[in-house]
């Protein structure tokens, strides 16, 4: 974060320690976390929120993995003893709403979490921003510096196909005032990055191309000069798929939430 304006972000334990409750847990997530590239992301939505004014905390040390990677890689137990994990320290604090950016961890907390006894209001970030916009909490005056500029979205899988969202992240980019262009495969028919199903932590199998740099070329060819995601995973994957065609240059994957971050003004 710049040196001129540090946040000091609000800890769970700290606030109830203090008696007091927050509007809303941040659920970071391990990309956003130790991600470097995608810590930026955090800082931006960070940024937001206390420009907005909402009243958040996150867990700190407490928060661990969901268990989404093992899941997905077949390891039921151990993603059971993750989530089990996490339930017992949402309850203790007594959460009721978590909004995240990644929608693998909003899949995995909203649809995977009741389950095992895990019952909360789970919100990701795009569909939060949305609200933001709606409200009049978040005034982009003229799309702000990405007014006019072409952008195209990618839908993440957990985001889109599994839950369905695919209004509020185009409705984010479209307070940009941006030339939004359209992929030939989005939203319901969008094709995937190649990171889910535990696929981030392997190598592809063997084929003529790699998926991602198939997705890259897919938004490249949009003419499109910023790929925006949703996603820590799609962003790995859309920027590891622009480098292999020498195009970072030339075309930048941005979040959503550091798009409007920056558009706004807010210094992330």
């Amino acid at each position: 974060m710049s040196e001129k304006k540090q946040i000091q972000v609000p800890v769970m334990a700290d606030l109830a320690s203090r008696g007091e409750t927050p509007e809303v847990l941040f659920w970071v997530g391990c990309a956003g976390a130790f991600d470097d590239r995608y810590k930026n992301v955090t800082r931006a939505f960070v940024r937001i929120l206390e420009h907005v004014g909402t009243k958040y905390a996150v867990l700190g040390m407490e928060e661990t993995c969901t268990g989404d990677p093992a899941k997905r890689a077949g390891n039921e137990f151990l993603f059971q003893m993750q989530a089990m994990t996490n339930i017992a320290t949402l309850d203790g604090y007594g959460i009721k709403t978590i909004v995240t950016a990644c929608p693998h961890c909003f899949n995995t907390i909203k649809n995977e979490y009741p389950a095992l006894g895990g019952n909360y209001e789970v919100i990701h970030h795009s569909t939060f921003l949305q609200n933001l916009i709606n409200e009049g909490k978040v005034k982009i005056a003229g799309g702000g510096e990405f007014k006019g500029k072409r952008i195209t979205f990618h839908d993440s899988c957990y985001l889109g196909r599994a839950n369905n969202i695919y209004e509020a992240p185009r409705e984010v980019l479209a307070a940009l005032d941006a030339d939004l262009v359209e992929m030939k495969r989005s939203r319901a028919n969008g094709l995937c990055c190649g990171a889910g199903g535990a696929q981030m932590w392997k190598e592809p199998e063997p084929g003529n191309k790699d998926i991602n740099v198939e997705r890259a070329e897919e938004a490249i060819g949009t003419g499109a000069t910023i790929i925006a995601s949703a996603c820590p995973f799609c962003m790995t994957m859309m920027a590891d798929g622009v480098k292999s065609q020498n195009k970072e240059d030339s075309v930048q994957v941005f979040d959503i939430a550091e798009l409007i971050a920056q558009a706004e003004g807010i210094n992330a």
